[in-house]
């Protein structure tokens, strides 16, 4: 999963919509350059000059300089079960020799899809680390960010990147590989090519949490409560020797081909139905029942959902035209996640009317306009050029 967003588009900011893809410019940190195209499709168009054998060659000599001998754990995955981090455990085990110790920040309502795909890819011969945190505190967290930022999972995204740096840490192991850089993959501030490749924890924190989660005590969260959810001391880190890389740098990245490369490899479970709810693609992010409501959210907060998401990814790795993604990914933008609605309600223990006074709460006046009760983005979706009917979501 990319950067969460928790913030509204920027105040004033007239909404455009890139030349070559989908993605509107109120994405947070996006930019467009003077021919209106945004930076995630010119990172893509970089791809094919890029000297990828000399990366390979990099990361081939990074390898070898951590390797074990003996079979114990040279480096951490980052794992969910997805296709993602699984394309690149597998990969460092099976093509390179490597030994990762798969590292888990349970979703924070797990999906049997999610729990079959884990043990899937355990069985073709792993060795993970599952932790699931304290529900009381979890669920207070989530339902307080959903109403306070309109993004229940900020918790769980500070979880997810601090634990495997916890768990490199204390097990002394100094190699840690995440999946892709997403400032630069879709789209956002990019600081530098050392940034694409070694994994900046102040960066981290500023885009990918977009907060410190020592600022997160209240009422019923205590310091202690939070440990799982903060880093381990920099400077213990530092000492141990404990580098993040993104494996996205030294190979092309293509979420498509990531899960074409996982479906041959072991039985991998997607979406029923033939595809997931607000997109039209059915392998991504299915491990946790909470997802399409904070995709639901990104629709309601920046103007663009799971579809768009999806589409422009595979539109930067040219698998999929403009026009293509105009008629199949934008008919399912912003759709409701209807199917795990009751459950997330109980999760954020809240009722439908609450639930929707919500929502409505963090719709942004530039991009939604409400004409005779029903919601209505105020920019063409397509773009100025296509002729898209306008969609309105009630």
């Amino acid at each position: 999963m990319d950067a969460p967003f928790n913030n509204r588009a920027t105040s004033g900011r007239h909404i455009k919509v890139c030349a070559k893809c989908l993605m509107p410019n109120s994405r947070p940190r996006i930019q467009f350059d003077e021919q209106g195209v945004c930076n995630a499709c010119r990172h893509g168009e970089s791809k094919p000059v890029v000297d990828w054998e000399a990366r390979r060659a990099e990361f081939l000599e990074l390898l070898d300089l951590h390797r074990s001998k003996d079979g114990s754990w040279d480096c951490v995955v980052p794992w969910s079960g997805g296709k993602d981090s699984s394309y690149v455990a597998h990969r460092l085990k099976y093509e390179f020799g490597m030994t990762p110790l798969l590292v888990t920040f349970s979703p924070m309502m797990p999906t049997e899809i999610g729990n079959a795909n884990r043990e899937a890819l355990l069985n073709q011969g792993f060795d993970s680390l599952f932790f699931r945190p304290d529900q009381k505190i979890m669920r207070h967290m989530a339902r307080r960010f959903f109403v306070e930022r309109g993004n229940p999972k900020i918790c769980w995204d500070a979880g997810v990147n601090a634990l495997p740096v916890r768990v490199a840490a204390e097990k002394n192991i100094s190699l840690v590989f995440y999946a892709e850089h997403g400032e630069s993959e879709y789209g956002g501030k990019v600081l530098s090519e050392e940034h694409q490749k070694k994994r900046d924890f102040t960066e981290v924190i500023e885009h990918q949490i977009g907060d410190d989660p020592n600022n997160w005590i209240d009422g019923t969260v205590s310091r202690a409560d939070l440990n799982p959810y903060l880093y381990p001391p920099l400077d213990m880190v530092k000492k141990r020797g404990v580098t993040a890389y993104y494996f996205g740098y030294f190979f092309r990245w293509s979420m498509l081909e990531n899960y074409e490369y996982i479906r041959d490899k072991y039985t991998f479970q997607t979406a029923p139905g033939g595809r997931t709810e607000g997109t039209f693609t059915n392998f991504d992010s299915v491990d946790d029942k909470i997802d399409g409501l904070y995709y639901y959210m990104q629709f309601v907060k920046f103007g663009f959902g799971r579809a768009v998401r999806d589409a422009c990814r595979m539109i930067q790795n040219n698998q999929m035209t403009r026009e293509e993604a105009i008629a199949n990914a934008l008919p399912f933008d912003g759709e409701f996640p209807a199917r795990y609605h009751a459950d997330v309600l109980e999760y954020l223990m809240m009722d439908e009317e609450e639930f929707r006074s919500v929502v409505d709460r963090h719709r942004n006046p530039e991009i939604w306009k409400n004409e005779n009760g029903s919601w209505a983005l105020t920019f063409d979706p397509a773009g100025p050029d296509k002729n898209y009917a306008e969609k309105t979501h009630e």
